[in-house]
């Protein structure tokens, strides 16, 4: 008796799942006929990144890009801000890296972010190569004023990543003069990939920069000949003062619970080279164009939806860490926060970080997305902006999936532009963060 009862109520609560779901069915099939019959979000993308370029922290570009931008958000949101934000002001300068010995020669070379320079000189020596950390340390007597070169086979960003950002302070360590990383992403054309590094505080600040697998590659087999190679590296790096910048927002207010917040983002700041488009002008082109959509099929949610642009992802986090700061007594009032970061490829799904709860409704709300293949749920979501956040209020916490193999290609290189992205895969992100953002906002149901 006892277990005919639980099937009933069983059976009672995905009846009623199944119903709240339907509701929605029709308003997704039109967003996403919708987002997927224009190129209106490549079209915008392009317009953006062909006019000001580059965005990094400090610049008159990111400036002008956010002036911008709160300018045309005005015509599709309710409210639209910029919210001061003091951020670092890194310069590239110029910069070269040249072979003295066996025989003259240049190689490519990028900067690393927040690196510091050569101090109007020149740093010329030796080169060491190793392959790890471990390799450094056994070399140690031999890194005493050597330009040392980690030259480590991409893996995956997550393990590869740690040579750029802790390379110059372990190498600094045992004397070394200068320090260069192979290009943290798969092989690509002869192409460097910059990115921030932190400074150790009890080590000496040293110059560091990237340079292409390709050249990598050689200076290890220059090596492994027994041939002696040196060096000559110039860098004009340096930080000027902090500088002001801010993280735009704009609203799309909620028809019965404005209070409560599906904040959508990502960073609109970029390194200098390229023109951002991927890393992360894509994305904040579908964060915006999912709630023109929305505006367009007069679909208005029941809670409101809060697009965030970002300042400083990528050399300091302190648009995220504002963030958290200034909304650190309504971070309750999130019920999700999303964020992305991968590029706008075409879409698989989405990661998701929550309760269980969380994760129940928002696989239902993924099955709305089989038309795109993009119903995965992946087990974890989230972003580097959005963390402090999300951290902080524990706050459900969402990030676009998409197919990312092309991805760390050209990330942080001069070959992030519009041309790598495709209008059809970025047409298809924007439909799968309006159906998503859209029911999380107007369901019922709270993900917590």
């Amino acid at each position: 008796m006892m277990l005919a009862f639980i099937l009933v109520l069983a059976a009672a609560a995905l009846t009623v799942s199944d119903h709240w779901l339907d509701t929605y069915r029709q308003p997704s099939s039109r967003i996403i006929a919708t987002a997927t019959g224009s190129d209106d979000a490549w079209q915008r993308l392009a317009l953006m990144t062909d006019t000001f370029g580059p965005r990094l922290s400090g610049s008159p570009a990111l400036e002008a890009t956010l002036k911008w931008a709160s300018g045309e958000m005005k015509k599709d949101f309710d409210e639209v801000r910029l919210e001061p934000v003091m951020v670092p002001h890194w310069v590239r300068g110029r910069e070269s890296l040249e072979i003295v010995a066996p025989y003259p020669g240049s190689l490519v070379m990028l900067g690393l972010g927040n690196s510091v320079g050569t101090n109007g000189a020149a740093v010329e020596a030796e080169v060491l190569v190793v392959r790890s950390f471990a390799d450094l340390d056994v070399n140690a007597a031999r890194a005493k004023g050597r330009i040392v070169l980690f030259n480590v086979p991409y893996t995956t960003y997550g393990e590869t990543v740690q040579y750029r950002a802790n390379g110059p302070s372990r190498a600094a360590a045992h004397g070394a003069v200068a320090v260069l990383v192979r290009a943290v992403g798969p092989p690509g054309l002869r192409t460097p990939h910059t990115g921030g590094l932190r400074y150790a505080a009890d080590r000496p600040r040293i110059p560091a920069a990237a340079i292409p697998t390709e050249d990598a590659d050689r200076l290890q087999r220059m090596q492994d000949r027994g041939t002696r190679v040196v060096l000559r590296l110039r860098m004009e790096a340096a930080f000027l003062p902090d500088a002001q910048s801010a993280n735009l927002v704009a609203e799309y207010r909620g028809r019965e619970k404005p209070d409560e917040i599906v904040a959508i983002g990502c960073h609109i700041d970029s390194w200098d080279v390229g023109t951002g488009a991927t890393d992360d002008g894509g994305g904040c082109i579908a964060m915006w164009e999912a709630v023109r959509v929305l505006k367009a099929l007069n679909l208005r949610p029941r809670r409101t939806i809060r697009v965030v642009f970002w300042t400083n992802e990528e050399n300091g986090l302190r648009g995220g860490i504002a963030y958290r700061d200034r909304y650190k007594s309504d971070l309750s009032k999130h019920v999700m926060m999303l964020e992305s970061d991968g590029g706008v490829f075409k879409p698989t799904g989405f990661g998701f970080t929550g309760p269980e709860r969380g994760r129940t409704l928002v696989t239902e709300i993924g099955g709305l997305l089989a038309p795109l293949g993009a119903d995965r749920i992946g087990p974890t979501g989230g972003g580097a902006d959005i963390g402090p956040s999300v951290e902080a209020g524990n706050i459900p916490a969402m990030s676009l999936e998409v197919e990312g193999s092309k991805y760390f290609l050209i990330h942080h290189t001069p070959t992030d532009t519009v041309d790598k992205i495709e209008p059809a895969d970025l047409a298809k992100c924007v439909a799968a963060v309006a159906v998503m953002s859209y029911v999380v906002a107007d369901m019922p149901h709270s993900l917590r």
